[in-house]
């Protein structure tokens, strides 16, 4: 569902899933949309981006390409594929190829559906609730359904507190990994940089100019709270310029850092930061993007391997960073958050 962001919030959700019912997971590639195709999708195989081997060490997997050039006619037959929804619609079917990216996803494979079944008042969270898992051996046990095809994501979405620890089973793969760090020794002569998240795009902004309208919305859990412990602001969404300036001087400060990078969907802000942190000496950094592909993964990365990394509180394209960073012992803030004040109230 979504870009990347949301897709990898879902996906620790389906790693989960597939661990409590002792299934194989088959690792689906991830979904682009091109700019100039915008009623088409891509399919960017999972291993490009991420490595397998890693992830093996929590539950079964394997990719979805060598599944269908290996497995796939011996253990789900072409007459026999069933597609997995909620409920039905119409004449007893799932929307299983209606749309995008659902018909392009399907297709690329060649994969056709003869026959549907709903898993009504079954959700995802099989490793915390016994009834849920339960249900699906019952109603749907690997005997007779070997493969269980879902019209979406078996993954809550945003992800649950309790699968955010999956993150350190996903790995960058040595491509993606390798671009980052030629970036970083060739391009910012291997200094110590804090790297921000900007999402500042048009269609983010006007949802965080109604943002009063919610207790929660998108990533934001991870700054206020699983059970809403802290308010959801303005600038926890679209923080100003002041507030984006007076957090990065902080933790340039903090970390003796000699370079920013900027990673964002709109706008850089390159001058204003150029202006600002003059006195400082710092060099600023942001990546001309020429490959929709991968050049989204690069920030990713980039950001993950960032001395500090400062991010949206909203954005589940920050919460992929901030999960990685989390496993991997590296430090983490937010625009829109007063950690000290945060800190003291806590303390009380």
């Amino acid at each position: 569902m979504g870009r990347f962001g949301n897709q990898a919030d879902q996906f620790i959700g389906a790693l989960a899933f597939a661990k409590g019912l002792n299934r194989t997971l088959v690792l689906p590639p991830w979904v682009t949309y091109p700019s100039d195709a915008p009623y088409k999708s891509l399919q960017i195989p999972f291993d490009r981006w991420f490595k397998v081997k890693p992830i093996e060490e929590y539950t079964k997997v394997l990719t979805m390409e060598y599944f269908m050039e290996n497995l796939a006619t011996k253990i789900w037959p072409i007459e026999q594929r069933i597609g997995f929804c909620y409920s039905f619609r119409e004449g007893r079917r799932c929307a299983m190829k209606d749309g995008n990216p659902f018909g392009p996803f399907w297709n690329h494979f060649n994969i056709s559906f003869t026959s549907y079944d709903q898993h009504v008042g079954l959700l995802w969270d099989t490793i915390s609730q016994e009834n849920t898992k339960d249900g699906w051996v019952t109603r749907f046990p690997s005997q007779s359904f070997p493969v269980l095809a879902f019209q979406g994501a078996p993954g809550h979405f945003p992800s649950l507190q309790s699968h955010q620890y999956l993150q350190k089973f996903i790995h960058f793969s040595s491509y993606l990994e390798n671009l980052a760090q030629d970036y970083i020794k060739n391009t910012m002569n291997n200094k110590r940089y804090v790297a921000i998240h900007l999402r500042n795009g048009i269609d983010f902004t006007r949802v965080c100019d109604d943002i009063s309208k919610y207790t929660t919305l998108f990533a934001s859990v991870q700054c206020t709270g699983y059970n809403n412990e802290h308010p959801l602001s303005h600038d926890m969404c679209n923080p100003s310029t002041k507030e984006i300036l007076t957090q990065v001087k902080k933790y340039i400060k903090h970390t003796k850092a000699e370079a920013l990078y900027i990673a964002t969907d709109n706008n850089p802000m390159v001058e204003t930061f150029k202006r600002e942190l003059k006195k400082l000496k710092i060099s600023v950094f942001d990546r001309q993007h020429t490959n929709e592909i991968d050049d989204p993964l690069i920030d990713v990365a980039l950001l993950s391997n960032a001395d500090y990394f400062i991010g949206n509180c909203v954005s589940t394209f920050s919460a992929f960073v901030r999960r990685h960073r989390e496993s991997n012992g590296l430090p983490v803030a937010f625009f829109g958050i007063d950690y000290t004040v945060r800190r003291k109230h806590e303390e009380l």
